[in-house]
């Protein structure tokens, strides 16, 4: 049963706003028309461009281009041209930032390179890339592949931002702002349908209840498709989708300088998927010697099979058992805003939920091999954020707070195996043993990893002239990790008429797919973060600024079956940063070009590790910590307005990251005959493009009147391009994906006042097939993440 209300209930709520904005709209406004790299929390000077000011940097309302940090803002107007609503589509806009979703659970997000390993995904350790909502931290990342709706700016802050974010922040953050509720009646509301299926509502409506005392706001959104995919063991199309998302707010402002805002929020996602499909298959090993049950040797075995065709942009997968990727979310937070005059005091206090509930097939193939292969969670967060804030009018400016956040994730994996398992993976043990052991056979675990986290923090901007400022900043933080781990057996066939050395014989096989253990542990951490940034107002539009920072990224908790030998603690990463960057305007503020330079060590990166079990054909994977890693590049962002009706928008990246020392790595499948460790220092660290850019363009003509509005015809264009990057953790030549390029565009014709707004648009405009990952098995197989092939439709807008 649903928690909140039920999925018609939800329909008619969505429906109903949705068609009283399209049809019942009698006046409207619109909002003003702003480049790409814009936000919309903007004040218009006197001539040129708009002033773009963010909140995210220092806590406090600043010109962006007066922050000495690398920070890209996206505005809602430039989300609403291309039609971006989730985090993955919204990394074409933002070439320093990548990320990786297999699926929600395992979801990794890199700014510069660093973040989290690609092939990182473990409960009981957090993301090196802050992500927030609304200034709530989100413990879990699965969290961020929602659709976003009725957001206000998206900000992505490149580099660590340990001083005031703190918590798990080495990399940089992710800021996401919502609409905040207005006092002034509001409506708008779109719908949108498309091939594969495509079908979208979004609405969000806000209007005083009591004026200047309540205000409420109320957005939600239904989309779906019918996926990109066929299964051809079921003969249904997979990878399809439905995303369900409601948000309400209030506002209370009893006096001028005291305000009161309260967010409620549910989302809920329903998928049906193949997740990978087969993109290559190799027989032998990079030398040239055979693969010893591989996997055309194993699919030999059983005559009714026929090997995959290993062309993946067939989008074509044959799992048998069943997949899913289901999840809720759902949240409140209450943040208070007092004005004191020359200072903020601020509290946001939050509590969340997050579901995970995934099925999968453990072997993608149509033989009944690994049956189930999954790991579900029910994780709960609460934090609490205080802090004072000086106005940013002083000859020293402040921020100083105190910081708590608790979570926790429970975890229930389930591993299953069917009736081809015994003959797939153990071709020469006696089969009848074999057979016993796998068949039906089923292992349980759970896992509980617990955080609780304090902080203090505090940094000052000393204004040391009218040109040069000193930013110095220091974060204290307290961290306990805790958790337990047990595995389990809980079916499997018959044993009774077994002698005791049969089953002694089973039980061997089972451990070592599956091994009982059972452990617990915990450990306890204090870190200091800091920065200083010394920045040159060289010109009234010019600045240059140089900064070095000290993160710091949790340590945590291996809750796995682990090999004999590995600790199930993992060290926290330090992290040393330094930056030096340039922002400028020109041509009236029309023009806006900004630029960074950056050098960035990690010493105990936390990165997956892949062990065979010794004399087993069985492997393994935990975290573990590598010596140091360094990333370093350039990049860069251009705006040019270069009339009322034309706009242009650039931005380029170039990130050189290696592992520095990292002598002890697994060997990368291709050579595993050659022994388990190999030497990857110096090498390319895993996921990490060394070339990314994008760029786009907006124009719009104005057409005359009809009915008394004015009719404007508008145009948007995008391309975003990434250079080859390696998905596996061990750099294998086998997992290394090409580079490509996906353009995007979109055609439309609107009132001036937005009261209708029609468009169509087409994603990946030219049909590009790309793949988003790819994965190298021990078999020699090779599977596949495929990116969507090119979608196109209608959308029809209005805003009252």
């Amino acid at each position: 049963m649903n928690r909140v209300f039920s999925s018609t209930q939800r329909h008619l709520i969505y429906a109903g706003v949705a068609l009283g904005a399209l049809l019942g709209a009698t006046s409207a406004h619109g909002a003003d028309v702003v480049p790409a790299n814009e936000a919309p929390l903007a004040v218009a000077p006197d001539e040129g461009g708009e002033t773009i000011v963010v909140t995210a940097s220092r806590r406090r309302d600043e010109d962006v281009q007066d922050v000495p940090v690398a920070i890209s803002v996206i505005s809602s107007e430039a989300l609403e041209k291309r039609g971006d609503f989730t985090l993955g589509q919204i990394q074409q806009q933002v070439p320093s930032l990548q990320v990786f979703s297999f699926n929600p659970r395992n979801t990794n997000i890199n700014i510069r390179g660093l973040g989290s390993n690609v092939a990182l995904t473990n409960d009981g350790l957090e993301n090196g890339v802050g992500f927030y909502i609304d200034n709530v931290y989100f413990g879990r990342v699965g969290l961020s592949q929602f659709d976003l709706v009725d957001l206000q700016s998206i900000e992505v802050l490149r580099g660590p931002q340990g001083t005031l974010f703190g918590k798990n922040t080495t990399s940089g953050v992710i800021n996401i702002s919502s609409r905040k509720p207005g006092f002034a009646p509001e409506l708008s509301a779109e719908a949108s349908l498309g091939n594969y299926g495509f079908r979208q509502i979004r609405a969000s409506a806000s209007t005083g209840i009591v004026p200047d005392l309540l205000a409420v706001r109320l957005s939600g959104a239904i989309s779906g498709n019918d996926g990109f995919l066929i299964n051809k063991t079921t003969n249904r199309r997979a990878q399809n989708y439905r995303n369900e998302s409601v948000r309400g707010q209030l506002l209370f402002t009893p006096h001028p300088d005291f305000e009161v805002r309260i967010i409620g929020d549910y989302a809920k996602q329903e998928q049906d998927h193949v997740l990978s499909v087969f993109a290559g298959l190799h027989t032998t090993y990079a030398d040239g010697t055979t693969i010893a049950n591989n996997f055309a040797q194993r699919a030999a075995r059983f005559p009714g099979y026929t090997l995959p065709a290993f062309r993946p942009f067939d989008r074509v997968g044959e799992a048998d058992g069943h997949y899913q990727s289901n999840m809720e979310g759902y949240g409140v937070s209450g943040e208070v805003n007092w004005d004191f005059g020359g200072a903020t005091l601020t509290s946001i206090t939050a509590y969340r939920w997050w579901d995970w509930n995934p099925a999968n097939d453990g072997d993608s193939t149509s033989l009944p091999i690994t049956t189930k292969a999954q790991q579900a969670n029910r994780q709960r967060q609460f934090s609490q954020e205080l802090r004072l804030a000086s106005k940013g009018n002083r000859t020293v400016d402040y921020v100083v707070g105190a910081y708590y956040f608790w979570q926790i994730v429970k975890g229930y994996g389930a591993s299953r195996y069917g009736s081809a398992a015994a003959l797939w993976n153990l071709p020469t043990a006696n089969q009848t043993i074999a057979n016993a052991a796998l068949n039906g056979f089923e292992a349980n675990s759970t896992s509980t990893p617990e955080t609780r986290t304090f902080a203090l923090f505090g940094q000052t901007d000393w204004h040391l002239s009218d040109a040069l400022t000193l930013t110095t900043g220091l974060r204290w933080t307290h961290e306990k990790k805790s958790g337990a781990f047990n595995q389990f057996w809980v079916d499997g066939a018959d044993l009774s008429g077994f002698t005791p050395a049969q089953v002694t014989a089973i039980n061997a096989i089972r451990t070592q797919f599956n091994p009982v253990t059972s452990f617990s542990t915990k450990f306890s951490e204090n870190n200091l973060s800091g920065l200083v940034t010394l920045n040159w107002k060289v010109a009234p539009e010019a600045n240059v600024y140089a900064s070095y920072s000290r993160g710091n990224k949790s340590g945590g908790l291996n809750l796995t079956a682990l090999p004999a030998g590995i600790a199930p603690e993992v060290a926290p990463e330090k992290v040393d940063a330094f930056e030096l960057g340039f922002k400028s305007q020109f041509f009236d503020r029309r023009a806006t070009f900004n630029a960074a330079a950056f050098w960035t060590e990690i010493r105990d990166y936390q990165t997956a590790i892949t062990e065979q079990v010794a004399n087993t054909v069985n492997f393994r994977q935990y975290i573990a910590n590598i010596p140091k890693v360094r990333s370093r590049g350039v990049e860069g962002d251009l705006a040019f307005t270069a009339s009322d009706h034309l706009s242009f928008t650039a931005s380029a990246s170039y990130t050189d990251a290696k592992y520095v020392e990292y002598r002890n790595a697994p060997q990368a499948v291709e050579n595993l005959n050659l022994g388990g460790i190999q030497d990857l220092s110096g090498k390319p660290l895993s996921g990490v493009p060394k070339f990314a850019w994008s760029v786009g363009a907006d124009a719009n003509a104005p057409l005359g009147g009809l009915g008394g509005r004015t009719l404007s015809l508008y145009a948007h264009a995008d391309y975003a391009h990434r250079s080859s990057f390696n998905t596996s953790a061990t750099n294998s030549a086998w997992a290394q994906v090409p580079g490509f390029g996906i353009a995007n565009a979109r055609l439309g014709l609107k009132t001036e006042d937005g009261l209708w707004d029609v468009s169509v648009w087409a994603r990946n405009l030219f049909d590009k097939d790309y793949f988003l990952n790819l994965s190298a098995a021990n078999t020699g197989v090779v599977t596949a993440q495929v990116g969507e092939p090119r979608t196109y439709g209608v959308t029809l807008r209005t805003r009252l």
